[in-house]
Formats: structure tokens, C-alpha cells, sequence
């Protein structure tokens, strides 16, 4: 039975190494200090004084009335303009003949919303002060609630509210006089038309108020992500479990790798798009909206699926795992808010996948509004085809690696079995023996204790680059 190493020896072995190893630790203590700080800061740094920044989110208004109506919308918005409100663009009827060219514009994504004082309202108003008549509609807001549900709740309608409440309150400004010397309050009805003088009609091109619709472009987006990851650290244990990278040639791994990504993305985006469409309450979306969905995100899984391959082909296991995070990362705050309320700085994700892939999602929810394809497709598919070139580069560059470690490996087991047949010891103990026919099988190492002795030192760093870092695996 071996002893325990003594205390001396235990503090002689600690002086020698703890140099290294406190350098060791403080590096990769450093490192991933940087590296949150880094990641988190990019997140947080998209959403840094976002409210300074509403004024980047354009409203469109037109005035119909051409009346008083009409003025408290303008002299309402001289009120409220500042850097955290949006901004406000008067165009011409000329511009926009019809209220539905309004409507279009924001559909189109030209603006982010829209206001309108209706025809004749200044006078329909003043009809209605006069013959004791309830407010009539004056004013008419058009958002797009798909459009980044929680940002066009919580800023857009919020604040045509407030634009609303704002001309109500110039209206008293510029007429509330004359409507004292000449409506009759004796009637309730005039009374109550006075002090709610502008009613407001609401145009929801695509109302989006499921409570999930807060995960769309948060959790959901990180999900189709990490999936992938998960099932490539799958594939590539499985893969080294069978060796197929020195069993089969090029084009029939290939071919595994194919027919497993293409049909675990598609099954995958298949349960993403069935779970939103599961939950998707009274959202109003149709089962051709479904498909689309689920071919989008077919795509962009497939996309962060060739991403992965390439990842864990050429980035050392030990920084995999930071690799994949930033990737999340860089992803997510694509698409968390749109880039007119981040810094200029962000604008450069128009190039990430998530950010395309989220302005498709936009499209079909919305009913075809906001129509971004003549980009996003374009982006998409490039990272799509270039991802498929460097995947077969990565293939070819494991299969070769995977070819070198094999052979490194026989080569030292034939070194092994020649010092043995060439030792004193062997050459006595196998002419000692009574029959060395009986025993000649034992002259030679079978071939399944050739598969299962361990790798040389060279050959393991190989081997575990040629299979990547893999993952447990079920029925193995």
C-alpha cells in the first residue's frame, strides 16, 4: 500500500508550482472578469439613456381639419418637443390625400406612428357644443403594436396619449372663450362635450398584447440559439464515440452532418414556432403566418447551427463556452430595442442574424407591415452560404486532424509491440514455455485492447480537436 506523502514533501511540491499556479488563476480570474464586464456592458450600454433618445422615433400627422382642431394638434406638440418625446413631422394633405395613406405610411415603416385631426372636425366639434350632441371623434392615432410590442406600448401609445391630453388642453387655450359666450351649459350633454372636447380614434394595425410577447425578442431568440450549441456538443460526442471521422470518408460524413442539422433545425424551429403559436392567447395570427415563422427560423437555426460547427472546429474547448456567450450576447441586444433608441454605435448589428431574422418575424406578425426583406434576406443568406463553405473547410480540417491522430496512435503501439518482442524478458519468457504454439495468440495484441489502451500524449490534444468539444450523450 503506497504512504501518503508527508507534510514536507507536500509544502516542497506547493513552493514549486505555486507561481505558475497563481498565475494560472489570476489570468483566467482576469479574463473572465473582462469578459462579463464586457458582455454585460454592451447589453446594458443599448438601453443607456434610451428615453434622451425617443426623439429618434418619427410620428407622422396630417391635418385634415384645417382648423382649430387641427392648430391645438400643432401648438400640443410645440409643448411637448424635446429629446424624450417623438417627433412630431406635418405633412400636407397633397402628400397624403386619404386618411388610408396614413395608415400605409406606418404600415410601410416610413414612421412609427401617426396622427391625424379628421375632416371638418374643428366644425363637427362645433355643431356638437351647439346642439347639446356628444363629443364626435376629432383625432385619429395609428401604431403598430407588432413593431417591438413592449417599445410601442410603453413609448409610442403612451405618448400619442399624452400628445392627445396635450391638445385638449390647447384647445381650451385657443377656444375656450368663444365657447363660453355661446354654448349652452344648461344642457349636461354640452357640459360633458366641453370638458372632453377631443376624442381620439385608435387604429391598432396589429394589436400585440399576449403577455409572451415580452420573450419574442428576449428569452425566445436566446433559445433558438443555445439549442444549437447544445445538440453540436451532442453530435460531436457521439461522433468521437464511433469514430466516424476515420471511418467514413469526407463526402459521407458529410452527408451525416447535413441530414443531422438540416433535420434538427427544422424539427427544432418547428417546436419554437408551435410553443409562440401555443401561447399565442388572442393574439390575432393566422396558420399561414405560423409556416412562415417556422421557415424563418429554420433558416436562422440553421445559420447559428453552421456557426457552432465552425466554433467548435477552430476555438480550444477552455474559451468555447465564453465564445458561445458572446455570441448570445452580440445576438440579443440585436433585437432588444430597435437601433433608433441605441447608440450609433449598435447600428452595426444590421449585420447580425438575430436582428434580420426579428424584422422578418415583424413582418409576418404585422400582416406584411414594415417590410424589410430587400435586407434581410440578402444578410441572411450570406451568412448562410458563407457558413456552409467554412463548414466544409472544417470538416476537411477534422477529418485530417482526427487521420493524424489515428495514426500517431498505431504508430505507437507498433513501437510498443517491437520494444516488447525486442526485450530479454519476452524472448525468455516465450522460449521457457512447454508449447509456444498454445500460447502464439499472446504474441500479438489483440485489436480491441488496441482501441481501448490509452491515447499518447501527442495524439489526445489531436484527437480532441478533430471532434470538438462534445457533451454527455443518451444510449451510449
Amino acid at each position: 500500500m503506497a504512504e501518503a506523502p508527508s507534510p514536507a514533501s507536500s509544502r516542497g511540491s506547493w513552493k514549486g508550482m505555486q507561481t505558475r499556479f497563481l498565475l494560472a488563476v489570476g489570468s483566467t480570474f482576469l479574463f473572465l472578469e473582462l469578459l462579463f464586464l464586457g458582455d454585460i456592458s454592451y447589453l446594458y450600454g443599448t438601453e443607456f439613456h434610451q428615453s434622451s433618445r425617443y426623439h429618434n422615433l418619427n410620428l407622422l400627422y396630417v391635418d385634415y381639419d384645417q382648423g382649430v382642431v387641427g392648430q391645438s394638434v400643432s401648438g400640443a406638440y410645440g409643448v411637448l418637443q424635446a429629446d424624450s418625446f417623438p417627433t412630431v413631422e406635418k405633412r400636407s394633405i397633397q402628400q397624403y390625400p386619404q386618411p388610408g395613406d396614413v395608415r400605409e405610411a406606418v404600415c410601410h415603416g416610413d414612421y412609427w406612428g401617426a396622427i391625424y385631426a379628421l375632416p371638418d372636425a374643428s366644425k363637427n366639434l362645433a355643431a356638437a357644443l351647439d346642439k347639446g350632441d356628444s363629443t364626435p371623434v376629432t383625432l385619429i392615432y395609428v401604431w403598430n403594436e407588432a413593431r417591438y410590442p413592449v417599445i410601442a406600448r410603453s413609448v409610442l401609445y403612451s405618448n400619442l396619449e399624452i400628445l392627445v391630453q396635450t391638445t385638449r388642453s390647447m384647445y381650451y387655450e385657443n377656444n375656450a372663450a368663444s365657447v363660453f359666450q355661446s354654448a349652452n351649459f344648461s344642457n349636461p350633454t354640452t357640459a360633458n362635450t366641453f370638458l372632453d372636447p377631443i376624442k381620439a380614434g385608435k387604429i391598432n394595425i396589429q394589436p400585440t398584447a399576449q403577455g409572451a410577447r415580452t420573450f419574442y425578442n428576449t428569452v425566445s431568440i436566446i433559445l433558438s440559439i443555445i439549442m444549437q450549441f447544445f445538440f453540436m456538443m451532442a453530435l460531436n460526442g457521439i461522433s468521437s464515440h464511433f469514430d466516424v471521422f476515420t471511418k467514413l470518408s469526407f463526402w459521407g460524413n458529410a452527408l451525416i452532418r447535413i441530414c443531422c442539422s438540416v433535420c434538427y433545425t427544422l424539427v427544432t424551429s418547428l417546436s419554437w414556432s408551435g410553443a409562440m403559436w401555443a401561447f399565442r392567447e388572442s393574439w390575432d395570427v393566422n396558420r399561414n403566418q405560423l409556416v412562415l415563422v417556422w421557415m424563418t427560423m429554420w433558416l436562422f437555426m440553421h445559420i447559428n447551427f453552421l456557426f457552432f460547427d465552425i466554433l467548435t472546429t477552430f476555438i480550444p474547448p477552455a474559451y468555447l463556452p465564453l465564445g458561445v456567450l458572446t455570441w448570445v450576447i452580440i445576438n440579443v441586444t440585436s433585437v432588444i430595442a430597435p437601433f433608433d433608441l441605441s447608440p450609433g454605435f449598435y447600428h452595426w448589428g444590421y449585420a447580425v442574424p438575430a436582428h434580420e431574422v426579428f424584422q422578418i418575424l415583424t413582418q409576418i406578425w404585422g400582416g406584411g407591415c414594415n417590410n424589410q426583406l430587400y435586407r434581410a434576406l440578402p444578410i441572411l443568406f450570406m451568412w448562410w452560404v458563407v457558413g456552409i463553405l467554412v463548414v466544409t473547410l472544417a470538416l476537411r480540417y477534422r477529418l485530417n486532424t482526427a487521420l493524424k491522430a489515428q495514426n500517431m496512435m498505431l504508430e505507437d503501439e507498433k513501437k510498443k509491440q517491437a520494444e516488447f518482442f525486442s526485450s530479454e524478458e519476452s524472448h525468455r519468457v516465450l522460449h521457457s514455455l512447454p508449447d509456444i504454439n498454445v500460447y502464439r495468440p499472446r504474441t500479438t495484441i489483440p485489436a480491441e485492447a488496441l482501441r481501448n489502451r490509452r491515447h499518447t500524449m501527442q495524439s489526445i490534444p489531436l484527437r480532441q480537436s478533430a471532434y470538438g468539444p462534445s457533451s454527455p450523450t443518451l444510449w451510449i
